[in-house]
């Protein structure tokens, strides 16, 4: 690969981090949101969820025994309005989480606040009525994304861990497939 088509990613991983004064790979924090992180154990987002007054609900996914999907309803901790997270994990570990709910303006702008506080101030993305800030660091995402549709503002907070769901990929291509009712082959 040649280093000009590699640099912008690279400049967009690092620029939250250096806008936010910091520097060195050391001293950046993990990324998360109300103690949830990418790339959790699925045990430790169940704890999180307990510590938030909840409880985590997880199911297996019919075609991939590997993937968990989960879910649960918990207060905000600093408001108390009710949000919704939806989890899917991959052998055992959070490959994407989903913090959503309707929010006020207040709530919108304390999850903007923490973010901005946490990991620097990154332009605003807009596809139609969506807007949305993300953040990326060493293969895993955060995405805080909002929306006022018909006086209803809602909004969500994705944690995704890049790595997991690439080496899930890599396994589900490189896995050989079997046609049902077909003889195995010898």
């Amino acid at each position: 690969m040649r280093c000009s088509a590699f640099l912008p990613f690279v400049l967009t991983a690092l620029l939250p981090g250096l806008a936010a004064g910091q520097t060195g790979a050391g001293v950046l924090p993990p990324l998360s949101f109300l103690g949830f992180e990418a790339g959790a154990p699925v045990r430790d987002v169940a704890s999180q969820v307990e510590a938030l007054g909840g409880t985590l609900d997880c199911r297996r996914a019919r075609k991939d025994p590997s993937v968990r999907e989960c879910r649960a309803t918990v207060p905000d901790p600093t408001t108390a309005r009710p949000v919704a997270i939806w989890l899917a994990a991959i052998d055992t570990v959070a490959a994407v989480l989903t913090i959503a709910g309707e929010v006020n303006r207040d709530q919108l702008e304390g999850w903007r606040t923490e973010l901005e506080r946490q990991y620097g101030i990154v332009g605003a993305r807009i596809q139609g009525t969506q807007l949305s800030l993300q953040w990326v660091r060493r293969g895993r995402m955060i995405r805080l994304t909002w929306r006022n549709d018909r006086g209803v503002k809602t909004a969500s907070v994705s944690l995704v861990d890049g790595r997991v769901l690439d080496d899930w990929g890599k396994r589900r291509h490189s896995a050989p497939r079997t046609v049902p009712g077909a003889a195995p082959p010898e």
